[in-house]
């Protein structure tokens, strides 16, 4: 039984986008690329995530002495956010060249759940689909793509050492991918044309590197605070730091 829903919303929450005043800025060599950088934070009280009720399938349920948790909302002891995706929505160049990476990005089923559970990879880049569980898992499911761009796919790991490779074609921000053996297992790919994205992980922290001076419309996705936008300005090899804010009630 399903014991939370990614689509629940925790109540009104509250994001604020702010340049931090003085932010670094450092002059490089000419023709280095600007940085934008900066903590995804986290204000108020942090919500308690739903426990995961892994009843439906004993040898899941065996992995663990109490329940885990879902990962709706992710706040670090040091009070940022994991699981926050920011990446450039305009801003580079339309035609710019950018070379597609070979190395692929791993999505792990382990402990019956999706590590990480929220992640970003380029366009035609291989997305690497793991099962370190000895127990079948799949990865899709073509009901989740009503009205996604991207063509569904449903990919099935029989047990603990099978893998798979999938790329997308077409750029699109939080794809969800289920297990559909695992009611619970949950999590989110999102899809770019540049290499300008990062998703926050245990200390909180985003790096977009490589950028050319100009205006860039730096956007923020949570699972369940939704997107947000903030207008940077950068100059040939400068860095800024921005910190973005979420509150929780």
């Amino acid at each position: 039984m399903e014991m939370f829903g990614r689509g629940a919303a925790l109540g009104a929450g509250l994001i604020a986008l702010l340049l931090v005043p003085g932010g670094t800025r450092t002059a490089t060599r000419s023709g280095d690329g600007a940085t934008i950088t900066g903590q995804v934070k986290f204000v108020g009280q942090a919500p308690v995530n739903p426990a995961i009720d892994m009843s439906e399938d004993p040898d899941c349920q065996a992995k663990y002495q109490t329940a885990p948790r879902a990962e709706l909302v992710t706040v670090n002891p040091n009070g940022t956010l994991a699981n926050v995706l920011v990446y450039v929505r305009a801003g580079p160049p339309a035609d710019a060249p950018y070379p597609i990476p070979t190395t692929p990005v791993i999505l792990n089923q382990a402990g019956c759940m999706f590590h990480p559970h929220v992640l970003a990879v380029m366009v035609n880049q291989p997305l690497e689909i793991r099962n370190s569980d000895g127990l079948l898992h799949n990865v899709g499911g073509s009901y989740l793509f009503l009205g996604k761009v991207n063509r569904p796919f449903n990919v099935s790991r029989p047990g603990a050492g099978t893998m798979a490779t999938h790329a997308f074609s077409t750029p699109e921000v939080a794809v969800p991918l289920d297990c559909s053996v695992h009611s619970w297992m949950h999590a989110y790919v999102s899809v770019f044309a540049h290499p300008f994205f990062a998703v926050t992980g245990t200390d909180g922290t985003f790096t977009l590197s490589g950028l050319q001076p100009g205006i860039y419309i730096i956007d923020t996705w949570q699972e369940q605070y939704g997107t947000r936008e903030i207008t940077v300005t950068v100059g040939l090899g400068e860095t800024k730091t921005v910190n973005i804010i979420y509150g929780g009630g």
